[in-house]
């Protein structure tokens, strides 16, 4: 769609008529509340571990359409490779497995080729993202050396019914529907939640990278971002026997579907499948609350991840189970409309935690945990099937020596079947010399398992030639010495904080590019690879970095600006020339930026409007094969109109323009993108909202933070 199609959107937006949703707005003036950093309730400014908040009224300004789209253009700090495989998330100059997803806490399960299926999120149920980047194995165990995002859920307190649908439609067949059903009477509540994405895919290039060896492509069928539709449904039912005792139990169902179009090439376009994911996931536990600041929590979960291909042609597959220990490889025909199972990953964990007031300006925290992890993938791991568990004991103690002084010390012990024993500690100090200032330092160890696909892995890939990724059964764990230093200024509407922080993984893993008689003989012969990549240990990495984040709100304006620079050193032993080679960490960026100027105006009882100018920026991004990914800058206008007042009904319309300037990167088909927008594209959302009782829920969440504030001031 053209500017003036986008513009005449906006304006008929503008004139439409609804009630204000301005809860969200009322909800963000109150001390913001975060826990991810210790495990423990503190007041954002009082945080022993600096971390950055997403707050509400950010969200709801910015209207964005996945947690992806949120993060990248509201922190500086990370970097988004999406395709099919996944979204291939950065933070610090680690990718998606070592930054650990949370919802309300606990861990996300749903890997795509190494990385986690984001869709799982409902963008429209977030009530708030914190961020605590650098190591944090010590709280939360293995996958937290580069960070932790916490994806915090919006609670639904009001007694009675509320009754919530909201439906995004936007460029290139996009929509996103979401659907909330909640029940509370008495001492048991209910919350249904439904969500839709819908896209058609778009194609910034016909041109496709080939092999010097082969003539040129220029009319590939391939797409830069595939159609796909996904949907999930998920239940949460609260059961409050006892005033100091709540129990829940949990679940969700989620399908996706990858369509991918087919072309005549045989070696780069042809496909003869489409990509199918099946999820389910269920969850009981309960929280008995001794008095206001101790609590014991125990959770039990189980999730599944199952990813299938859906042939849509007949396609010969090998018959790995036949194959072995035959000197040839029979196949077994697959016809359109039946499927394959790939993997299914599937994951128990239990934890228990508590946290105790102790005397002398001290809070504990304790905890145990169980984790189990079994997969079955017949055409991508050897032998077909793995499993590993672990478990932990941690203990955590925020001391306060003096009044404008916390240290905060934690360790973690691990063992783990294949790896043994680890220990991994955790020290962070916040010292407040004055009401302006905070000054906050963090050591930390992380440790880190090599993942099963890591260990095992058997895969081949057609890109521009067969590539052949192979695991490596001979792998060490990884570990980690994280060291940040942060300064904090506020006064009178401006926020101001800067962040050191140096990182170094001792035997990281990545996929490396091999000669290819390294590889396995049978491989070989059978795939004959344009190039072979394995997991193997780098003999040490290193990222370094600071971040600035920078924040001022006067009257009804709000500007914000981050800036991340970010360098990184690896180096590997090369077994071929017996020597010490430098290698680039995938993805990494020296500069990355986003700003942000809004503007909100009540005009009268009914009607509110938001405006948003919003600005993303990336320098150059490095990679070991398949070229660098170019730079950009892209600029968003988004709008939202709150009109009129009901008691029981609230309305809201968001619309905006993303990508103004109309960049798009037509970069050939396999090689490294710095981003997959499609240039210029619009969007407007309509949400409705049936509720009873907000007053109840405005004033709990008022006298909460009111006495959360006076505790940590007492």
């Amino acid at each position: 769609m053209n500017i003036r199609l986008a513009l005449g959107l906006l304006a008929l937006c503008t004139a439409a008529n609804a009630v204000a949703q301005a809860d969200v707005w009322r909800a963000d003036s109150l001390p913001e509340v975060v826990v991810t950093g210790t495990g423990t309730q503190h007041l954002l400014s009082n945080a022993p571990v600096q971390t950055e908040v997403i707050t509400a009224k950010m969200l709801a300004g910015y209207a964005g359409k996945s947690i992806e789209d949120i993060l990248s253009g509201l922190t500086a700090s990370f970097a988004f490779s999406e395709d099919d495989m996944g979204s291939q998330m950065q933070l610090g100059g680690l990718g998606n497995s070592y930054i650990l997803i949370l919802i309300d806490g606990k861990r996300i399960h749903g890997d795509v080729g190494g990385q986690n299926d984001l869709s799982l999120i409902d963008p429209h149920n977030i009530e708030k993202i914190e961020i605590v980047k650098g190591a944090s194995s010590a709280l939360y165990g293995s996958d937290a050396i580069a960070g932790v995002v916490n994806i915090i859920t919006k609670k639904h307190h009001e007694q009675g019914v509320l009754v919530e649908n909201s439906t995004r439609v936007g460029s290139y067949g996009d929509v996103r529907q979401h659907n909330g059903l909640a029940l509370n009477y008495g001492k048991i509540s209910s919350y249904t939640n439904f969500q839709l994405q819908h896209s058609d895919g778009w194609q910034n290039t016909t041109i496709e990278h080939t092999a010097p060896t082969e003539d040129p492509i220029t009319d590939s069928r391939n797409k830069t971002v595939n159609r796909h539709t996904n949907w999930q449904v998920a239940e949460r039912l609260t059961y409050q026997p006892l005033k100091n005792l709540q129990l829940y139990a949990d679940g969700s169902l989620y399908w996706k579907r990858i369509y991918r179009v087919s072309g005549r090439h045989p070696h780069y376009d042809v496909k003869t499948w489409d990509m199918e994911y099946r999820n389910g996931s269920a969850a009981l536990g309960g929280k008995w609350s001794m008095n206001k600041n101790d609590f014991v929590t125990l959770d039990v979960d189980w999730n599944r991840h199952a990813y299938y291909y859906y042939y849509t042609a007949t396609t010969l597959v090998e018959d790995y189970e036949k194959s072995a220990g035959t000197p040839y490889y029979p196949y077994f025909p697959y016809l359109p409309g039946q499927k394959e199972l790939q993997s299914d990953q599937q994951r128990t964990m239990a934890t228990l935690k508590g946290v105790f007031t102790l005397p002398a300006h001290n809070r504990l925290s304790a905890g145990l945990e169980y984790r189990y992890d079994w997969l079955k993938a017949p055409t991508r791991v050897a032998g077909g099937k793995a499993s590993d568990w672990t478990a932990a004991a941690y203990v955590q103690d925020e001391f306060n020596p003096l009044q404008n002084l916390n240290i905060t010390a934690g360790l973690r012990l691990n063992y783990n079947e294949q790896f043994g024993t680890r220990l991994t500690p955790k020290v962070s100090l916040m010292w407040r010399p004055g009401n302006r200032w905070r000054v906050r330092a963090s050591w930390s160890q992380g440790f880190k398992t090599p993942a099963i696909r890591e260990l095992f892995y058997r895969y081949v890939r057609q890109m521009s030639g067969t590539y052949l990724y192979l695991g490596n059964a001979n792998l060490k764990p990884q570990s980690s010495n994280y060291f940040s230093l942060s300064g904090e200024y506020t006064w009178n509407g401006l926020n101001v904080t800067i962040t050191g922080y140096y990182n170094k993984v001792k035997d990281m893993i990545a996929l490396v590019t091999i000669p290819n008689y390294q590889a396995p003989d049978e491989y070989i012969l059978q795939y004959d690879p344009v190039k072979t990549r394995q997991y193997q240990n780098i003999e040490d990495a290193k990222t370094m970095g600071v971040d600035v984040n920078l924040r001022y709100t006067w009257k009804e304006f709000t500007f914000g600006l981050g800036y991340s620079y970010l360098d990184t050193d690896a180096h590997q032993y090369d077994t071929t020339h017996d020597r010490i080679t430098q290698v680039t960490i995938d993805g990494m960026a020296h500069h990355k930026g986003n700003c942000l100027a809004t503007w909100a105006h009540k005009f009268s009882q009914s009607y509110r409007l938001g405006l948003g100018i919003y600005g993303k920026m990336s320098s150059k991004r490095y990679y070991q094969i398949d070229g660098n990914g170019k730079g950009y800058h892209i600029w968003r206008l988004a709008t939202t109109h709150d009109l009129g007042h009901s008691r029981t009904m609230t309305y809201r319309i968001e619309a905006g323009v993303d990508n103004i300037f109309n960049y798009c990167d037509r970069t050939p088909h396999g090689l490294h993108l710095g981003t997959t927008t499609p240039g210029t594209t619009v969007y407007a959302s309509f949400t409705i909202r049936f509720h009873q009782g907000k007053k109840l829920y405005n004033n709990y969440k008022s006298n909460f933070n009111s006495k959360q504030q006076n505790n940590e001031e007492n």
